[in-house]
């Protein structure tokens, strides 16, 4: 390393590991296993501190009470968008700070009034493309692109699923948007009686991870009705755990996401399928799920109907949009997520 720099981490007071929460704690031991001087600051300490750590990590980055941080000039100060307040130590003590945004919705709606990240001292990291374009927008300011990972070797597809004629089996987590999944589900089984007494709707909640994955590889299809979404993981899971995905994008999954249905031949009336509006990055493989806009139920339980017709079917595009799906998860395992993590510190600590 051209110098030592230490890293803070500031984790924002919650009641469990959230996903943003997991991100920058995965961050963390990522650095603390390269020999790197790395530090968790959590702004609440039970006992002696949060109690989470990444199952896959082999060493842990220590603790710092919020009472005892000490930042210095030459320090990195790691902040995520929606705890703004969080940054007064490092702007204090003159630190490098760093903005890790990994939902563009709370860039914004967070900042104390009369406050502009225009003005203020700080570089940002962006969890996706498509929060990279927002942050751009919004702050004048390029972000450099940092995506999250998934354990490869725990969301992995299973020798066989479920014979779909017997049981289709639909996954969906109701925290992300109870009400729209539950209005989606009621339009799917409304579109076609018959489809719906053969489908079963798997609710994963509260479940580990390890339950999480055994519900996805029991599964034929997932509904993701997050958003907004910064890079969402729950779809990345579920595609490597060989499920087709329809839903939602949430503006960040676009990052990943590209759509499985073919526009309609140019003398056909039939509606286009939902397509992104702002550009896109240029990705390795094809349409991956049945995507539609956010909060469009009709669209979803239409293409939840298509989607099951797929496998009840035997449709030759099914076995290619899987095949992209499983292309898109190994893009982001967590071993690609380290290398990107040790490649961006080795050029911080060199700028």
């Amino acid at each position: 390393m051209p110098k030592q720099m230490k890293t803070y981490f500031f984790l924002p007071p919650v009641r469990q590991a959230a996903g943003g929460v997991t991100v920058l704690r995965r961050l963390a031991a990522f650095l603390a296993e390269s020999g790197r001087e790395t530090f968790l600051v959590p702004r609440e300490m039970h006992g002696e501190g949060p109690g989470w750590t990444p199952s896959e990590a082999s060493v842990e980055a220590p603790m710092v009470p919020w009472d005892q941080l000490k930042l210095a000039p030459g320090d990195l100060w790691v902040v995520p968008e929606g705890w703004v307040n969080a940054l007064t130590p490092g702007l204090n003590a003159g630190t490098r700070c760093l903005v890790y945004v990994q939902n563009w919705a709370y860039l914004l709606s967070t900042l104390p009034d009369g406050v502009s990240w225009r003005k203020l001292p700080v570089e940002f990291l962006a969890v996706s493309d498509p929060v990279a374009q927002f942050v751009a927008a919004t702050t004048g300011r390029e972000a450099t692109i940092l995506r999250p990972g998934i354990d490869a070797n725990l969301f992995c597809a299973p020798e066989r699923k479920p014979d779909p004629a017997s049981e289709l089996r639909i996954a969906y987590m109701p925290r992300k948007n109870k009400a729209l999944a539950k209005q989606i589900r009621e339009t799917f089984n409304a579109l076609d009686e018959g489809l719906a007494a053969r489908t079963r709707w798997v609710e994963i909640a509260g479940m580990t991870a390890q339950g999480v994955a055994e519900a996805l590889q029991g599964a034929h299809i997932f509904l993701a009705t997050g958003f907004p979404e910064g890079c969402p993981l729950p779809p990345l899971e579920a595609m490597a755990c060989g499920c087709l995905p329809v839903g939602y994008m949430g503006f960040g999954g676009a990052d990943y996401m590209r759509q499985a249905l073919a526009p309609p031949p140019a003398n056909v009336a039939d509606p286009a399928p939902f397509a992104p509006w702002w550009p896109l990055r240029s990705i390795s493989w094809g349409g991956n799920g049945l995507w539609s806009a956010d909060a469009d139920i009709l669209g979803a339980a239409l293409h939840l109907k298509t989607a099951a017709e797929w496998f009840l079917g035997g449709s030759p595009q099914l076995s290619s949009t899987l095949e992209n799906c499983r292309a898109t998860a190994a893009a982001y395992t967590l071993d690609i997520q380290r290398e990107r993590v040790l490649d961006l510190w080795q050029r911080l600590e060199s700028a």
